[in-house]
């Protein structure tokens, strides 16, 4: 295959990349551009993503392609979930799109919908688990509001197709990012009008979806003009972050569980169908897309978003230290829930953390070693908690676990998810969004036969963590959930 360039535009929910792909020798090499800020804008009650900050980094890294003549295949563009954009009839965009991080819009959203359609209900229609800033329940809440843009809305578009839509003039609603919402049926992989309708909103006020390796097709004139490039194609790969990540699993074997390590940690398996049953309701399991048209059974952990808070506060920006730091602290001393909704978007992380600790009778962390240790021993106590749960309701034994992304380049926070977990863990690539969203687009442009999972195998290096410590890191588990229980009585009393 001759040498061809892929430009992969991975948008994070505190941070963006491009980066540029090209196999050779049958292995994919990735070279980043560009790395960028993410900013949620808070103005008055509510909180904003800047979309057209966003836009404006993507143009000026197709500048910075065309000015170093390199000459790209196509274009795919991935982010977070369920957030979304307005548009009205004559194209234009409504308003900066609300952040899932908008208390205003998510607090207490779910019970309210809840009065309109039972939870049951929206349960075996989607499959999709509660979250509070889940689409549905944040239009929900918008309609409740009298959101101007919302009523002048001729499309509401899932942020990586309205980014497709401003480089391209073209609308249309990718399948994974679709399944984020909460009002996607995983069977038919269309949307329920039955779920709509007490918003008030119609299935055509969406684009129409679209599979991942859609053509949605060019640079439009303008951007040609403005940037130096031709008509490029742009891809709809798979624009929910965590399906693209799982498409870089470096593994033959389909009988392991992933977890996607970053702002968020998502844990879960690739099914070839939804499983959707009281239990996993119960357990409040979601099913979204994945590639080919497949599922991808799992849970949202909050992840390295703990972390990234804290050292926003500290000042701090390498890990490196805090990790040497954490590495000499007493294992256990304080324990969180990660995903206590104390934890959500708290004016200061670092308050938040200490609050818990003080409400579940616990030491107070003193620097921010102890802190960093508090955060990792919770998060993998909090693995181990999700996998148990996740393995009850697998169709196989589940045998390693893969950790990807960012998270992935943290060795200690690797080996204690394998000391919680008692999986092997294997760690890589670090890079696996990026790598999935050009694996979509190579596979969309290219005719031969491409086999995703053999190149990633080629192309990346992995390590492996096994589990240390059991009895340990088993009293540490007693420990965590006990703690989980202290708290809940204090908020019942």
């Amino acid at each position: 295959m001759e040498e061809r360039y892929y430009l992969a535009f991975d948008m994070g929910a505190t941070s963006g990349r491009a980066m540029l792909g090209t196999l050779k020798e049958d292995k994919l090499q990735m070279r980043e551009l560009a790395r960028f800020r993410n900013h949620i804008i808070e103005i008055g009650e509510h909180c904003y993503w800047d979309l057209m900050a966003l836009y404006r980094e993507i143009i000026g890294c197709l500048k910075r392609v065309s000015a170093e003549g390199i000459e790209i295949e196509s274009i795919g563009i991935d982010t977070w979930g369920v957030d979304f954009a307005f548009f009205g009839a004559d194209g234009e965009l409504l308003r900066a799109p609300y952040s899932y991080r908008d208390r205003k819009n998510t607090q207490n959203a779910p019970e309210r919908y809840f009065k309109k359609v039972p939870a049951e209900r929206v349960y075996e229609l989607t499959g999709i688990q509660v979250l509070d800033f889940n689409s549905l329940f944040q239009l929900n809440s918008l309609k409740e509001e009298g959101c101007s843009a919302l009523e002048n809305a001729d499309k509401i578009l899932f942020l990586p197709d309205a980014l497709n839509y401003l480089l391209t003039g073209n609308m249309v609603t990718e399948y994974t990012i679709a399944s984020t919402s909460n009002f996607l049926n995983p069977r038919t992989k269309q949307f329920e009008q039955e779920l709509l309708d007490p918003i008030g909103i119609k299935t055509c006020q969406f684009a129409p979806i679209v599979m991942p390796g859609t053509v949605v097709g060019t640079l439009s004139k303008h951007i040609q003009r403005i940037t130096g490039l031709s008509d490029v194609k742009v891809i709809a790969v798979a624009g929910h972050d965590n399906a693209s990540a799982a498409a870089a699993v470096p593994s033959f074997n389909q009988n392991y569980a992933f977890l996607s390590s970053g702002t968020w940690s998502l844990m879960g398996i690739e099914v070839e169908s939804p499983i959707i049953s009281e239990q996993s309701r119960e357990w409040n399991f979601t099913n979204e897309g994945a590639l080919a048209g497949k599922t991808h059974f799992l849970k949202n952990i909050c992840g390295m978003w703990l972390l990234e808070r804290c050292c926003q506060e500290w000042g701090i920006n390498d890990y490196n230290t805090l990790v040497q730091s954490a590495n000499q602290k007493t294992p256990f001393r304080s324990l969180i829930n990660p995903d206590d909704p104390a934890f959500d978007n708290p004016t200061s992380m670092q308050q938040a953390i200490v609050q818990y600790c003080e409400d579940t009778n616990q030491p107070v962390p003193q620097n921010e070693g102890e802190f960093t240790r508090c955060i990792f021993e919770s998060l993998a106590m909090r693995y181990r908690q999700v996998m148990n749960t996740l393995q009850d309701l697998a169709p196989f034994s589940i045998g390693r676990l893969h950790v990807i992304g960012e998270g992935s380049r943290i060795e200690m926070l690797n080996q204690f998810a394998a000391n919680a977990t008692g999986k092997i863990v294997v760690a890589g690539p670090g890079e696996c969004t990026a790598m999935g969203n050009v694996l979509v687009q190579i596979k969309a442009t290219n005719p031969e036969g491409i086999d995703s999972h053999s190149i990633v195998v080629r192309s990346v290096d992995t390590n492996i963590f096994c589990p240390q410590d059991p009895d340990l890191w088993a009293e540490g588990y007693v420990k965590f959930l006990n703690i989980q229980d202290i708290y809940k009585n204090k908020l019942v009393m």
